[in-house]
């Protein structure tokens, strides 16, 4: 895949006070892709995204037998719904690539292309978004080789139906409308991306083939939000007289059993905090192919659908799923945890995320609403969540408590590393306590501020 490797960060040298040395990390906004993975606290990380998101059961279980051999046999699905696995040594990233082809998994060349996750079974879809993927790719193939685009550029092909990605942000979206049209809009996400472009798919794709051209000639590393307005309706004319109707956002969650309108049973399936190990998801899968299920497909918010199951297979495999650390039923409180590999998985972690996950899942139930996202970050780089969220970062001191922020943001509250559960816990006490009748914990939290949670976590 011809992106550019990640460089390393300026920190070296450093040690934490427990006398370990830093890891050499990667440059923030890099892609992880195949041909150059970015260095992390566990060793080397490589990201891919399949054609079209999905997978055969065995090419998914051989992934898996895969990423154990030559790396540290943690697998993890982003909440974009794109793979990574972790654990990665120089030695063995040549290895893994040859698995991968091996197993006849095809990742394309330059920026992934995230495409509905049902696209050609779910009736309601408008429009294929993997045929158009493959047009794209056919016919912008050397655009989006370029090495002049940025390493995360993000372009998305919404064909809608019950599962769209209108939720998700992109440099570049791609939407389909009814009467065989497509809209491109960039920016943003179903309702803030700005429509540029509208017509039937040559024009579409002529359209992607513009902004790209553009993002190109501006300079390495730009974004679409980098485009000057008066540049973009140079190049789009027409782009303020647009008509479209507007995606919607996801009908139905992730995990569960879902009943498409022609009778088709699907699956979802999130592994805990989309994070999973290699024999359980072997195992999973040998399971599942056993009862039937005949595909994979990726999906965003990290996991994925199992196709092709019956109705009688369903409970059983939800009930294999939750043995082996799977969610398959909606609402389930880790959900609303983002956690990152954590201490024994990677080097810069400074305490165990899913442990202290189960923990807080337990002792704080009033923290999971639905309202917010807890995430849990080893240290403050943040790698399971680039969002603003209730964010409590390992440090050698203990930990930081960041009340709607990034790991990397400086805390509002900083923890002794004995004192966490007590804290978590007061901290959901208060939010009982405090909460107006139809209140969100999300809410209440902005309500209180940093100074009614100190208050809160420093009485005794």
């Amino acid at each position: 895949m011809s992106i550019k490797a990640a460089k390393a960060s300026d920190r070296t040298g450093e040690a934490d006070l427990h006398g370990r040395p830093a890891a050499k990390m990667g440059r923030r906004g890099a892609c992880p892709a195949l041909a150059a993975p970015m260095p992390t606290g566990d060793g080397l990380l490589v990201r891919l995204r399949p054609t079209g998101g999905t997978l055969t059961l065995s090419q998914f279980a051989s992934l898996a037998r895969s990423a154990a051999a030559h790396g540290n046999g943690i697998l993890e699905i982003t909440a974009r719904g794109n793979l990574q696995i972790r654990g990665l040594r120089a030695e063995t990233v040549g290895q893994l690539a040859t698995d991968i082809d091996a197993a006849g998994i095809t990742v394309p060349e330059g920026p992934a292309i995230e495409t509905s996750p049902l696209h050609g079974i779910d009736p309601e879809e408008i429009s294929d978004p993997a045929v158009m993927e493959m047009a794209l790719r056919a016919t912008l193939h050397d655009l989006l080789a370029s090495p002049r685009l940025a390493p995360k550029l993000s372009l998305i092909v919404d064909g809608g139906g019950s599962f769209g990605l209108s939720a998700l942000s992109a440099d570049i979206r791609v939407v389909a409308q009814f009467g065989a049209d497509w809209l491109v809009a960039i920016n943003g996400d179903g309702e803030t991306a700005i429509p540029v472009a509208i017509g039937p798919a040559e024009a579409a794709i002529s359209a992607v083939g513009e902004i790209l051209s553009l993002l190109a000639t501006l300079g390495q590393g730009r974004r679409a939000k980098d485009i000057d307005a008066t540049l973009l309706r140079a190049r789009f004319p027409a782009m303020d007289g647009i008509q479209f109707i507007s995606s919607r956002a996801a009908v139905m969650p992730l995990a569960g059993s879902h009943r498409l309108d022609d009778g088709k049973i699907i699956l979802g399936v999130r592994p805990e905090f989309g994070q999973m190990r290699a024999p359980d998801l072997v195992a999973l899968l040998d399971l599942a192919k056993a009862r039937g299920a005949t595909a994979i497909r990726l999906a965003p918010g990290r996991g994925f659908f199992l196709i092709g199951l019956s109705d009688d297979a369903v409970l059983a495999m939800q009930i294999a799923a939750a043995r082996h650390g799977f969610s398959s039923q909606p609402g389930e409180n880790t959900e609303h945890i983002a956690a990152c590999a954590g201490a024994g998985a990677c080097g810069s972690a400074f305490y165990e995320t899913r442990t202290l996950a189960r923990r807080l899942i337990a002792a704080a139930p009033a923290l999971f609403d639905g309202s917010l996202t807890l995430h849990l970050s080893g240290c403050a780089k943040g790698c399971a969540h680039a969002r603003p969220a209730l964010t409590l970062t390992g440090s050698a001191e203990g930990y930081g408590l960041i009340l709607n922020g990034l790991a990397a943001d400086q805390p509002d509250e900083r923890i002794a590393g004995g004192r966490i559960d007590f804290a978590i816990e007061r901290l959901a006490r208060s939010i009982e306590d405090n909460k107006d009748a139809g209140e969100s914990t999300a809410a209440c939290l902005t309500r209180l501020g940093a100074t009614g949670v100190s208050k809160a976590l420093r009485q005794e």
